[in-house]
């Protein structure tokens, strides 16, 4: 079984381009600023026929509304400063949450996996390590009963940043101070950390999954709703035929038929619909007989 993670992968985030936009594309959204540029321009064009005869008489009236246009201008620019001030932690979050992450789904076969924390949400977390093929090691003070010893090595103590050398794979569900070391120690052994419920230490994300057949659905919201993740598994949970583990297997099958005969890949995926719709052709024909 392989263990589903969302990982920061090491591309150029689409947020970061965004956020290096000039200050003409930053002005624009603020609020106000649209409606009264466009109100400047009109009067600004209406005073320029007055002054040129096209419009005698309302020259005076459109420098008022020049100036109201300009008045509003002021008010929207220093709205959209405020905001801007007042809401950075907001948009802090949105620039998290918006960063891309790579869905991977990862099998240990026995590589090192530390859990630093032993309390019960430790415990939580070991069963699908163990379960991907890690080969855990619990790092805490006191541990939980609720954490199973016969299956992970423990080491009753604070952490040290070196109880991360030689791993893989790392979750701290401890304070997040001590995540915090933990965090730090593994970015300069170069492994990746899930800090349980605490998405300003991590930098990998486990999500809500479903595993049926041999086909694993996992969703992930960066650390940010973990509930949401879970309502989401519980949705699909629903939808996921019971029977999806003939698809894999008949999705196989044909794979590799497929390259045998060098089909062209424009061509796989169709036939793949086709031969699942005809495994349920089948089986309709079966019941009915």
């Amino acid at each position: 079984m392989a263990l589903p993670a969302v990982v920061e992968p090491f591309v150029e985030p689409e947020a970061q381009s965004l956020a290096r936009r000039g200050w003409v594309d930053r002005l624009l959204r603020r609020p106000f600023v649209k409606p009264a540029l466009a109100v400047a321009m009109v009067a600004a064009l209406w005073l320029d026929a007055a002054r040129e005869g096209v419009a005698p008489g309302l020259g005076a009236g459109m420098v008022a509304i020049l100036g109201a246009g300009g008045i509003a201008f002021i008010i929207g620019l220093a709205i959209g400063w405020s905001n801007r001030r007042t809401a950075v932690p907001d948009a802090a979050l949105r620039r998290d949450i918006e960063l891309p992450r790579l869905p991977v789904f990862l099998r240990f076969d026995q590589r090192r996996v530390v859990v630093v924390g032993g309390g019960t949400v430790a415990a939580s977390k070991i069963p699908a390590l163990v379960a991907a093929g890690g080969a855990v090691t619990v790092v805490a003070p006191s541990v939980s009963p609720a954490i199973d010893r016969a299956h992970v090595t423990v080491i009753e103590r604070e952490f040290r940043p070196e109880d991360l050398d030689g791993a893989w794979f790392v979750t701290a569900a401890a304070t997040p101070a001590v995540n915090r070391q933990v965090r730090d120690a593994a970015e300069s052994r170069s492994v990746f950390v899930n800090a349980v419920d605490d998405p300003a230490n991590a930098t990998a994300y486990l999500g809500g999954a479903i595993a049926r057949g041999g086909v694993t659905v996992a969703f992930s919201t960066g650390g940010q709703a973990p509930a949401l993740a879970g309502l989401l598994r519980e949705a699909l949970d629903e939808i996921v035929p019971a029977d999806v583990g003939r698809w894999l297997e008949r999705a196989h099958e044909l794979s590799q038929k497929q390259r045998i005969e060098g089909v062209p890949m424009a061509a796989r995926r169709p036939q793949l619909l086709e031969t699942l719709n005809h495994l349920y052709e089948t089986r309709d024909t079966r019941t009915r007989s």
